[in-house]
């Protein structure tokens, strides 16, 4: 196809929809590696159907919707959170007051001037149950600690400028801004819709690239570029995402040039990127946890806390490291990685002692304890080898008298539905940082967001149907000496405080075992020769930047 001829004019002229599909699952690899052109093909493990972000906790649509929309505030890519300019130019945090000012001169997709009144109806509609247009029960489990919990009032004073006034005083609340959950959406199409849901099938954001198509059927989403972006590039005329499950058979369409990134790699495909003259291994250290969670809402013996040390000590997560992940991992103690403030140097990964778990089960009386294992099938990052790990996981406990019976999910989303109704035993899971501050881990994942009172005394769980409850939590754990001590580090802005405070919170966790701790992943990449040298910036927040690639 020539250049100079618009992607999507040529489409629409061509017969719009039913043409554009017929592309899609017959030419791209035309378009792609070494085929020429200039569309971008990265290669994922898992497709999603909804690409709103107020709708997900998944991290595979958060790669799709990083390209479409943006933030009021980014990440410098590869900084490891450094913040930068997004929609915003100006902007600062006083008492509970946030001021922001707007960048003037961008455009929406659908071609609306983006205004102060665009920020004001996004967050509106993620938070505000008298908003027409407010998602209710259809909003994902970000809601809550990204504005829902915190922001009292949005006040617009003109086109460009605005306040956000807050509940309390809350530190990351910056840093929540630029979370792929905080992207800003157009009014317009808000009011729009009289379904709400529709929006996730045709987005309509900032970014430096325009949704053109969702091609369920062979599972690839195709965007073009955004001539009228305001940032850096694009620097190629599309991207298109396409689903291959399977690590190696992924890593080899790389390696081919019919695909020029991927990602969630697992040792294997790691070392096929590796040893490839035609493709390279990109890693950094992680910001991320794996983990398997106890729904103690679920199974009464996980809520005893000697029940959870015992599994704690019997499943060897040393083996899991180094023998299924290779490596490309480091056993985890607590919620907080190694490079996050509050991460507690002091705390060691739980050994492998099986004599000591079987004591604990017995003065627990929990000796013959049978539950239900949920494990995803596709590689996450954080466990790249679901399967192998919860097999791993199973033969451990067998070892200790315990029956564990594996629930595997074929369908990431499909999973996240049924872990965010609390209909697991026990449940793999993992987080991805999203802003890079304790906070994102600590409360966000072993909070439950309710009130310390609705916490029955002498109990350390909840129900998922409490007021309130963020199904994030997916243990249903709520100790409350621990949730007054993330509550008191989020909410005061002087650092030493803070990092004090949530190193406390870690040896909590430690020593109460809500989740088998796991690991600590490296982000791990395969590009393409094809990816022009420097152009691509492998981040372990935000992204993928995939605005500043180049294809040589």
């Amino acid at each position: 196809m020539p250049r100079d001829i618009d992607r999507r004019s040529f489409l629409k002229a061509a017969g719009g929809a039913s043409v554009a599909t017929t592309m899609t699952a017959g030419c791209i690899d035309s378009l792609s590696g070494g085929g020429g052109g200039d569309t971008l093909v990265y290669a994922r493990g898992d497709h999603p159907e909804n690409y709103d972000p107020q709708q997900t906790t998944s991290g595979e649509v958060a790669k799709v919707t990083n390209q479409i929309f943006d933030q009021l505030i980014k990440f410098e890519p590869g900084s490891g959170g450094q913040l930068i300019d997004g929609l915003a130019t100006e902007y600062g945090l006083d008492g509970t007051t946030a001021s922001i000012t707007l960048r003037e001169g961008v455009t929406f997709h659908s071609g609306e001037d983006f205004t102060a009144e665009d920020v004001r109806a996004t967050i509106r509609r993620f938070i505000d149950e008298d908003y027409e247009y407010y998602l209710g029960e259809e909003r994902s489990g970000y809601g809550p600690f990204t504005f829902g919990n915190w922001v009292e009032s949005v006040e617009v004073e003109s086109d460009y400028e605005l306040s956000i006034e807050l509940t309390q005083q809350y530190a990351p609340f910056l840093r929540n801004l630029a979370m792929f959950a905080a992207a800003i959406l157009s009014k317009a199409q808000i009011e729009s819709l009289d379904d709400q849901t529709e929006l996730g099938t045709d987005p309509k954001g900032t970014g430096a690239f325009e949704f053109e198509e969702l091609d369920n059927g062979n599972e690839r989403v195709r965007l073009s570029a955004n001539g009228d972006f305001w940032g850096e590039g694009p620097n190629v005329d599309g991207v298109v995402f396409k689903t291959i499950g399977q690590n190696s058979t992924r890593v080899q369409d790389v390696v081919n040039g019919d695909s020029h990134i991927t990602d969630n790699l697992d040792s294997q495909s790691s070392q096929q990127a590796d040893d490839a003259d035609t493709a390279s291994l990109l890693s950094k250290d992680g910001i991320n946890t794996g983990y398997m969670a106890f729904n103690m809402a679920r199974v009464e013996e996980f809520r005893d806390k000697n029940v959870r040390k015992a599994v704690s000590l019997a499943v060897n997560t040393e083996a899991i490291v180094n023998d299924i992940y290779e490596g490309f991992a480091a056993q985890s103690s607590q919620p907080l990685p190694p490079d996050v403030m509050g991460h507690n140097g002091d705390l060691d990964p739980y050994p492998q002692d099986k004599d000591e778990a079987e004591s604990l089960l017995e003065e627990a009386g929990a000796t013959d304890l049978s539950f239900e294992l949920a494990t995803f099938s596709n590689p996450r990052g954080y466990n790249p080898s679901p399967v192998e790990t919860a097999n791993q996981v199973k033969s451990d406990l067998e070892d200790i008298g315990m029956s564990v019976e594996i629930n595997q999910f074929s369908d990431f989303s499909s999973y996240l539905d049924y872990t965010d109704q609390g209909r697991h035993d026990a449940c793999f899971l993992g987080w991805y940082t999203d802003n890079a501050d304790p906070d994102n881990f600590l409360y966000v994942l072993l909070d439950p967001k309710v009130d310390l009172d609705a916490v029955p005394d002498g109990q350390d769980w909840v129900s998922f149907d409490t007021e309130g409850y963020s199904t994030l939590n997916v243990s249903a754990w709520a100790n409350t000496e621990y949730m007054e001590t993330v509550r008191e580090a989020q909410s005061t802005y002087d650092e030493a405080t803070r990092q004090e405070l949530y190193q406390e919170a870690s040896a909590l966790a430690n020593e109460e075992a809500p989740w088998v701790f796991i690991d600590y992943a490296q982000t791990l990449r395969a590009a393409n020769e094809a990816v022009a040298e420097d152009s691509y910036t492998i981040s372990s927040v935000g992204g993928p930047f995939l605005n500043r690639v180049s294809l040589n």
